[in-house]
């Protein structure tokens, strides 16, 4: 089992910034992809950013060039998140995703609130 446990969440007004962090029971380089989604109640969650295994990143139409991710020696995501708006309002989920045959693999963090005021 991975476990993977998000923080740095909580209030910021508009235009702040917020780190978000994801650490790992293990080696985040054995997945495929990692990075961070994000849901807002009644919604669909949906990709805020991610980096592959090859060091390529996607990132939201809405977050690029105020979102960056990240990653440390192996053990650790993160997100830092600047220019922040009320509509990026929501919990962020960190992810690890691996191939095994046909199928993705996916593992979740418990999530973080992050409220943007304004």
């Amino acid at each position: 089992q991975v476990q993977l446990v998000e923080s740095g969440g909580g209030l910021v007004q508009a235009g702040g910034s917020l780190r978000l962090s994801c650490a790992a029971s293990g080696s985040i380089f054995v997945f495929d992809v990692v990075g961070w989604y994000r849901q807002i109640p009644g919604k669909q969650r949906e990709l805020v950013a991610v980096v592959s295994s090859g060091g390529t990143t996607n990132y939201a139409d809405s977050v690029k060039g105020r979102f960056t991710i990240s990653r440390d020696s192996g053990k650790k995501i993160y997100l830092q998140m600047n220019s922040l708006r009320p509509d990026d309002t929501a919990v962020y989920y960190c992810s690890c995703s691996r191939w095994i045959g046909p199928r993705l693999d996916d593992y979740w963090g418990q999530g973080t609130q992050v409220t943007v005021s304004s």
